[in-house]
């Protein structure tokens, strides 16, 4: 891997009790990137997080971080990276103190008014401001994870590890909170990389993607590159529907096309799609359909009758 990468990933083979969870995971980041590491559950997210952490053992590879190897647990009496800071899915606040004593945990006790000035910078980037004095076991579930967040925040670490940061985030609230979170790790210069199912939140937040499947990296780059070469139905199936149109019908290839990328032609076509359903998605309908036998999905700005012949095209930006 390139020396001139400030973290460095390289996982030949990680296993669990002889069930092999990850191999062949090799990629580096640049400081300050933020990297969504997009899979399905159970496909070894939250191991990687982990082994980057230093949390378990890797013993068939090595994490290095500005050129210095990440130790494991059997090299530290408390074990994790000192420099980095890991928010997993089971998040523990102290429930019988507030907000702002949770966030604080970590912080300097000889400079009370810049502690509290940081606690108070980092309840505004959740959205917390108002329940500064609250009892942490009187929040709700999502509150506590934008707790979490804003305490692993607070010793400002050089990488954050977020493991499905927004899963209990209140849809109105999770475009917010996303958009200040990352606005904020940018403008400190942390490289944080984010474990998520959700691939359209990661298209709006990271500078590069690593798609895990079948236990190993099978695509690494930047978001618009990922999203306009989609390669396979596992990796289109995390934007929602799509089709797959098979080689030699509009083009020399197989096609795994998301709704967006088909358009209706009144030129005649090989593929000649018949209508089963129209469902209404606020700014157009999501046509469902049928091409010999296998299911096809395109927009269109109204609704189509179910049995009705559409010829489908190419949109001219899809090669």
């Amino acid at each position: 891997m390139s020396q001139s990468k400030a973290l460095e990933v390289s996982i030949d083979h990680f296993a669990y009790q002889e069930e092999v969870i990850l191999r062949d995971v090799n990629f580096s980041l640049d400081q300050g990137a933020h990297l969504a590491i997009l899979g399905e559950s159970g496909g070894g997210k939250s191991t990687l997080l982990h082994l980057i952490y230093g949390l378990l053992r890797n013993p068939k590879g090595r994490i290095c971080w500005l050129g210095a190897e990440v130790l494991g647990p059997e090299s530290r009496l408390i074990p994790g990276a000192p420099f980095m800071k890991l928010v997993d899915q089971e998040f523990t606040l102290m429930p019988m103190t507030t907000v702002a004593e949770n966030i604080a945990t970590d912080l300097p006790r000889f400079d009370l008014k810049a502690s509290e000035q940081r606690v108070d910078e980092l309840l505004e980037v959740v959205g917390l401001s108002g329940l500064k004095h609250s009892k942490a076991r009187l929040l709700s579930g999502g509150q506590k994870q934008r707790v979490a967040l804003a305490k692993a925040l607070a010793t400002e670490p050089e990488i954050l590890l977020l493991d499905e940061p927004f899963s209990q985030i209140d849809l109105p609230r999770r475009a917010a909170l996303r958009q200040s979170l990352f606005a904020h790790l940018k403008q400190k210069g942390i490289t944080c990389l984010t474990a998520t199912h959700d691939a359209y939140e990661a298209l709006g937040y990271a500078d590069l993607i690593a798609v895990l499947g079948a236990n190993t990296l099978l695509r690494f780059e930047v978001p618009n590159s990922l999203f306009s070469t989609l390669d396979s139905g596992y990796l289109a199936g995390f934007f929602g529907a799509y089709s797959v149109i098979p080689k030699g019908v509009l083009g020399d290839q197989e096609l795994f096309l998301l709704p967006h990328q088909l358009k209706r032609t009144s030129l005649k076509t090989p593929l000649v799609v018949t209508v089963t359903y129209a469902v209404f998605q606020g700014t157009h309908y999501l046509i469902s359909g049928h091409f010999n036998g296998t299911p096809i999905y395109f927009n269109y700005h109204k609704p189509l009758k179910p049995k009705r012949k559409c010829y489908l095209a190419l949109l001219n930006n899809i090669a």
